[in-house]
């Protein structure tokens, strides 16, 4: 028992050592990490003496997704998320429908042995992208705001289609049976609607029990304990756990502001980082060890053969995204416009073909291939496994690579990226937040000592000062004497909370997106933690 422990921990201690050499290495060559991570690991599983680490599905989807879904989903923008809902749900569902159809029906022209039925097991493995390398790669390759928040919404709940075109595969090829259409879309609807109700009542109780805590190692092992409570229990129904942790992390991202202080803020932003940069790290290394396996596992084929059926395959599911992009986008536009009366503009085909060329996918792909059945109900092998198996492999170190390095260039080419020039949005927030506090200034400095005339007179120059220099101006900044410190605490304390309440109206009336307001929140939280602010 103690020698198990032991090699797990050394395995874990090199992997971890992976994550971090290879991590400051794509930091030098300034790639995503996803990238280098697949690409180093993919190398090293060929080093003699690497100990063979297998991807195990269950620490996949019980221990690695979930804290990673919820950290996607805490950094994404409600506002913008739900105002583009519909081109996310052709995108989610519709997107995912016809990769799964269209390789169906494509497999088995491509492969020998194959029916549709295999054809639809592989095309559900592979439709849904991944978010762990959407969120990774998007931020880092210049794609415009409204491109990067599709992209991201599409991989936070693409998930629940691909996984219920699985069951139903799996269920074809182990029981000869074909589900119907309405048993298919009750399926899907209570996979859906049971999975969002668990992530609500899940985050309403958090909620709940966050407002009457201020501790934060507390707080941050709650909010770690939160994704798995979610997914577990969205699970244990039979219902979408991805989708549980999701709207739970949307829920309680924007509802943050009430129950965290900023100390336990700054904390919670802290270790989340590390723990997101070491999980995504591990599952892009595992991604890249699994290669020698995989290819050992297939003997029916040549490695020439394997490699042109893979680059084939993967040719095939790019194509489908891409042919898809134009027609859904457009249905998507009429949509919004006809019947939820929406001021968007038409996609226009440069950005329709970044979002078509950035369908990465990730571990979820793999996981799920490698999760299949060893064998039928009559014991014999379950039908080409290991292509599947490869042909997962293959298309994420496609899409994940070759599409992943080849993306801001492409970015560059069509121009989709945001025009120069600074944040509107931020700059009116924090304008309006500047003269809410003068404002308060005023009226404080009117009803309190006048022996305080000089405090105020100081307070009041330090906010002048920084507005006027939002235009560029500069202005002056007179010092405050010793006995007056413990009242401009207070009142610098006071000023800091309308600063954060008026920040946080704003996001609320939906003039700021939710990543302004963080940006805002992390400023605020800095100043009050400063030992300036103490009592």
């Amino acid at each position: 028992m103690t020698g198990d422990v032991q090699a797990m921990e050394l395995v874990f201690l090199l992997l971890l050592l992976f994550v971090v050499a290879f991590g400051a290495l794509a930091r030098k060559l300034q790639v995503p990490y996803p990238i280098v991570l697949v690409i180093a690991g993919g190398l090293l599983g060929f080093v003699p003496g690497i100990p063979r680490i297998a991807l195990n599905p269950d620490v996949i989807f019980f221990v690695i997704l979930p804290p990673l879904l919820y950290s996607a989903a805490w950094v994404t923008s409600w506002r913008e998320f739900s105002y583009s809902l519909v081109s996310i749900l052709f995108l989610a569902f519709g997107l995912v429908t016809f990769t799964v159809i269209g390789v169906a029906q494509g497999a088995p022209w491509l492969f020998s042995g194959f029916d549709w039925k295999l054809g639809l097991v592989l095309g559900a493995v592979i439709a849904p992208t991944d978010a762990l390398a959407a969120t990774s790669i998007a931020h880092r390759v210049g794609i415009s705001k409204r491109v990067t928040d599709l992209l991201e919404g599409e991989s936070l709940v693409n998930d629940a289609t691909g996984l219920l075109a699985l069951e139903f595969g799996v269920a074809m090829v182990l029981g000869h049976e074909t589900p119907t259409l309405a048993a298919g879309t009750l399926r899907l609807a209570y996979l859906t609607f049971v999975g969002l109700a668990v992530g609500l009542i899940t985050a309403w109780i958090v909620d709940w029990i966050e407002r009457h805590i201020d501790d934060g190692p507390i707080e941050i092992a709650i909010s770690i304990l939160v994704p798995y409570a979610a997914y577990f229990t969205a699970d244990g129904l039979h219902a979408s756990g991805v989708l549980a942790v999701v709207v739970c992390g949307l829920y309680l991202s924007r509802r943050s502001s009430g129950f965290f202080s900023p100390g336990v803020r700054l904390q919670a932003w802290a270790v989340w980082d590390a723990l997101t940069f070491i999980l995504n790290g591990l599952v892009f290394v595992l991604i890249g060890l699994q290669l020698p396996y995989v290819l050992a596992g297939i003997q029916e084929y040549s490695r020439g053969t394997l490699f042109l059926v893979g680059a084939l395959f993967s040719g095939l599911v790019i194509g489908l995204r891409l042919i898809w992009m134009f027609p859904g986008a457009y249905l998507a536009h009429w949509i919004r416009t006809r019947f939820l009366h929406q001021t968007v503009t038409i996609p226009s085909a440069r950005g329709l073909v970044v979002v078509g060329w950035a369908g990465m996918r990730g571990v979820i792909a793999l996981a799920a291939a490698i999760a299949l059945p060893q064998t039928l109900a009559d014991g014999s092998p379950f039908p080409h496994r290991n292509l599947i198996i490869f042909l997962a492999f293959y298309v994420i170190l496609v899409t994940l690579v070759l599409q992943g390095l080849t993306l801001p260039w492409l970015v560059r080419i069509l121009g989709v990226t945001d025009p120069p020039g600074p944040n509107i949005e931020e700059q009116t927030a924090r304008r309006e937040i500047l003269q809410a506090a003068l404002a308060y200034l005023e009226e404080s400095r009117q009803k309190d000592d006048a022996k305080f005339a000089a405090m105020y007179e100081d307070l009041t120059g330090h906010y002048r000062q920084r507005l006027t220099t939002l235009t560029g101006n500069e202005d002056a900044e007179n010092g405050v004497s010793p006995e007056q410190h413990k009242h401009l605490a207070r009142i610098s304390r006071e000023l800091l909370r309308l600063e954060r309440k008026t920040a946080v109206r704003l996001r609320n009336e939906g003039r700021i997106n939710d990543e302004t307001l963080r940006q805002l929140e992390k400023e605020l939280d800095l100043r009050e933690a400063s030992p300036s602010h103490a009592a």
